[in-house]
């Protein structure tokens, strides 16, 4: 069957078609190049297509269809918590009073977005156990980068000079890669047969070369560090600071607080835990939380209040910090989806957030047992919001972990995190979040064993998945290398 909506938007055009109807001009016409200068205007006009408004909508419709977002299906998407985004929060953030707004409007004109921005970095604070916060970088990575940076400002006002950051082998691949860019040497260190950080292993990296020790809790085997207390008391002995990885927050959410851990500075997915859009390129938040030693060092601006002669409360932004490590976001961050996150909170409230951390939980728990048999778990304790299982059985018959995220696709889920973190052979990273339904696990669970099934007597069929998707299986390596983006019929 030939679908016509799966053609070019020029291959669709009819001439006389339309989709628009615009008004008579009402205005005295000009020359255009009365306006632009001749050497910027074109020399012959854009080809547009003639089409009408149902063969646009239609075609666009379909285009959207062929991407798998969370609003279509499960996104199961570990270490990388993918969860719906609730419709309130784009209307709200949609609203004109914020989107009409211009950045460098006068701070009088603009108290409503500021007051909100103060308040989030209230609620941040409260939720993560934190002294201030700074919403300015645009996604986690951005955060880890800032916050290194503030590390190295604060050891340097102590008159410290340390050059290394210590990592577990376990850590997110943008974790060392910011280390680097903050021009830190990275000491990782192995997990224990729990898959915990080693104690002895980090005790004999702790001296006086010691900058921080970045660490993920829980950690991307979805296990909880219950020795948190003593790497906090290990590294700060040392004269370190604690570094909090915030992408598994989600689990946290109104049950501990990093900052009651010993943590001096985390960072959030604004678009992982508080539910804003995540994906395809940004824009993301990466908001980050300090205890009042890291506080001076912020980067400017900092949303501030006063009050005036009558008591009133005055936001405004704050440029008059002399120890701050300067600016690291044109403005003051990605504040759509900073507004998205701030609605969240505040829709949920304290029980609302402890509920999104116990379900998130559960629904992780439920997965890990109904599926643990068909697969291997390398590491046994009790879980969080994610785990992980091993495809080394399966790979025995010739299927990887790889074949197997290939063939989910199929079944209109999208596959869950493969071949990290590194330390598990074969891994499959696996996250439900909150939002999931029984009847959206159970599904997944039912998709997992026909799988199983097929690999046992019909491994082709996995090897060569996907079957039903807009493309077949690409060579990802030569499309990273060698980007294309041209259609060619």
């Amino acid at each position: 069957m030939i679908d016509l909506y799966d053609k070019l938007i020029f291959n669709l055009s009819s001439e006389g078609d339309a989709g628009i109807s615009l008004p008579e001009i009402d205005v005295p016409e000009v020359e255009i190049s009365d306006v632009i200068p001749p050497e910027f205007l074109r020399k012959s006009p854009p080809v547009m297509p003639s089409i009408s408004e149902p063969d646009v909508m239609r075609h666009f419709v379909a285009l959207s269809t062929k991407n798998h977002h969370i609003d279509k299906g499960f996104y199961p998407l570990g270490s990388c918590t993918m969860k719906y985004n609730p419709k309130i929060n784009e209307d709200l953030a949609r609203l004109s009073e914020f989107t009409a707004a211009h950045p460098l409007f006068p701070e009088n004109a603009v108290q409503g977005t500021l007051s909100l921005l103060y308040e989030l970095k209230e609620l941040l604070c409260e939720i993560a156990g934190m002294d201030a916060v700074t919403l300015q970088p645009a996604a986690g990575a951005h955060g880890e980068f800032t916050a290194l940076l503030m590390i190295r400002a604060c050891h340097k006002k102590n008159k410290r000079n340390p050059e290394k950051i210590i990592l577990p082998d376990s850590a997110h691949g943008t974790n060392p890669a910011s280390v680097i860019m903050a021009g830190y040497k990275v000491v990782q260190i192995k997990s224990n047969d729990r898959g915990l950080v080693d104690i002895d292993q980090l005790s004999a990296h702790c001296n006086d070369d010691l900058a921080a020790f970045m660490l993920t809790n829980p950690n991307t085997l979805g296990l909880f560090e219950s020795e948190i207390q003593k790497i906090a008391h290990l590294v700060h002995d040392a004269g370190g600071l604690l570094y909090m990885d915030g992408a598994n927050l989600n689990a946290l959410l109104g049950l501990t607080r990093p900052g009651d851990m010993g943590f001096d500075v985390v960072h959030f997915n604004m678009h992982k835990t508080f539910s804003t859009p995540h994906g395809g390129g940004g824009p993301g938040a990466g908001a980050l939380g300090v205890k009042s030693s890291l506080e001076p060092f912020l980067p400017v601006p900092v949303v501030n209040r006063k009050n005036d002669r009558r008591g009133n409360h005055l936001f405004f932004l704050d440029y008059k910090r002399p120890d701050s490590i300067g600016k690291v976001h044109s403005f003051y961050g990605n504040v759509a989806n900073l507004i998205r996150a701030y609605c969240y909170i505040r829709n949920l409230g304290p029980k609302g957030l402890k509920e999104v951390s116990q379900t998130a939980i559960v629904n992780a728990a439920y997965l890990r047992e109904k599926l643990k048999d068909m697969f291997e778990l390398p590491y046994n304790g009790d879980t969080m919001h994610e785990f992980v299982l091993s495809g080394s059985r399966q790979k025995t018959r010739g299927v990887k972990t790889l074949d197997i995220a290939k063939r989910i696709l199929d079944f209109g889920i999208h596959a869950p995190t493969v071949y990290f973190p590194l330390i598990v052979p074969e891994a499959l990273m696996i996250e439900p979040t909150e939002t999931e339904s029984k009847a959206s696990l159970d599904n997944f669970i039912e998709v997992m064993k026909i799988i199983i099934d097929e690999i046992e007597n019909d491994p082709e069929k996995v090897k060569s998945a996907p079957h039903n998707t807009p493309v077949s299986r690409l060579d990802e390596a030569l499309a990273a290398r060698e980007l294309d983006i041209c259609y060619n019929e």
